[in-house]
This record gives C-alpha cells, sequence and structure tokens, in this order.
C-alpha cells in the first residue's frame, strides 16, 4: 500500500512532467486537492523537537517516549502534539534503543566450616512437593552436618514453627541437644517462638547470608 506522501509526489510529478491537471492528477493517484497543496510549515520546528529528543534520551538514557513529551509538555511549555513528536522519536529511532539490565551485585558466599563430631551443627530445612489432587505438602529435613545423618523427616501440608520445635524436641530426645542449627532465613525460623526456644535450650540459631541458599544446601 502506497503512502498519501508518496502519492502526493507521483501526482505532483504527473503535474509537472506530464501536464496533467492537478484535479485529473488527485483522482488518479486517489488523494484530495487539499492534500496535494498542502506545504509543511514549522519545518524548523521538527529540527528543535528532534534536538530536544536527542538531549533528554542522552542525559536521561532510561527515559522512553512518554517521559520524554511530558517534560516537552509541562516542564518546558512547548504546545507540540505528541502525534507529531512521536513521529519525530521514531524518526530518530529512539524506540528501537535497548535498555541495559541491571545486574545485581552479590557478596561471595561464605565458605561453610565444617564440624569434627556429632551435635556441633545441624541443618534443617523444607521441601515442597504435590499430591496426585493438586494439594502442595512440605517435608521438614534435620542432618547433621558431621556425618549427613538424617535425623528426622517431618511430612504434613502444613508445618508452623510449633511443629517445628515439636520435631526438633522429639529428635533432641534421643539425639542429644545440638550447639547450634544452621536454617535459612524462612517465616517458621524466623519466628520468634522458635527464637525464644532455641534461647531456652542454649541452641543457637545460624542463619545463612539472604539469596545463598546454596549455604543450605547440604540436605
Amino acid at each position: 500500500m502506497v503512502k498519501p506522501s508518496r502519492r502526493k509526489e507521483m501526482a505532483q510529478q504527473a503535474v509537472k512532467q506530464r501536464e496533467v491537471s492537478i484535479r485529473l492528477a488527485c483522482e488518479a493517484f486517489t488523494i484530495s486537492e487539499t492534500c496535494y497543496r498542502y506545504q509543511a510549515r514549522s519545518s524548523g520546528d521538527n529540527a528543535f523537537i528532534a534536538n530536544w529528543l536527542l538531549r533528554l534520551t542522552t542525559t536521561h538514557r532510561t527515559w522512553g517516549f512518554g517521559l520524554c513529551f511530558l517534560y516537552l509538555r509541562n516542564v518546558k511549555g512547548y504546545g507540540y502534539n505528541h502525534k507529531r513528536v512521536y513521529r519525530i522519536y521514531r524518526e530518530l529511532e529512539l524506540n528501537l534503543r535497548i535498555k541495559p539490565k541491571r545486574r545485581l551485585k552479590r557478596d561471595k558466599p561464605e565458605v561453610l566450616a565444617v564440624p569434627r563430631k556429632i551435635n556441633i551443627m545441624w541443618s534443617m530445612d523444607f521441601m515442597h512437593d504435590s499430591l496426585s489432587d493438586g494439594r502442595s505438602f512440605r517435608t521438614f529435613n534435620v542432618i547433621d552436618d558431621y556425618n549427613r545423618e538424617g535425623l528426622g523427616i517431618e511430612v504434613d501440608l502444613s508445618l508452623p514453627a510449633l511443629r517445628v520445635i515439636r520435631t526438633l524436641e522429639r529428635i533432641i530426645e534421643w539425639r542429644g541437644k545440638p550447639e547450634s542449627i544452621r536454617c535459612d532465613n524462612g517465616p517458621e525460623y524466623i519466628s520468634q517462638q522458635l527464637m525464644d526456644w532455641a534461647h531456652r535450650q542454649k541452641i543457637q540459631l545460624r542463619y545463612i547470608q539472604p539469596g545463598k541458599s546454596q549455604q543450605n544446601g547440604i540436605h
């Protein structure tokens, strides 16, 4: 499909080279005489708008068309039509800019100490799975970091902090008390109930670094 601007050029060439009347040329190329006679005004304004758009997108690399247009309209007070500004924005190919991905700086994980005998350090963590009917369930797992011995597995649809405490107390009855327990920053582990229990038992809770799940991947 030929654009109206191109049909206008073809009509002008027909009038100039073939000496065809303007009316006949407009009918032949399906444009109105108003379109044929229209002359773009304020071409200097287009260059002015383009200059502003380039300045704004260079200074503010994350700005898109919307912020640039609002700045010209509301801050600078220029009353340019948004279609006109957007046309120039696209002609400059500013809409094709690729925004750089923001890279997150992460601290290097701390090296985990390996205990030299049992009951120095335990690790506890949750695992998730689902039943055939779609319901999800959780498993609460406790191991001894010294020999990777599994000390207990609690399975249920819900395992709040009180269930975690009861499971740990049941293990302590036959295994003995650990000096510390490593865990992540889940809601059950940072609950006041678990922290109070650990304080009474004189067991230190060692939380892994946020975002460093591999530190508790010993399971």
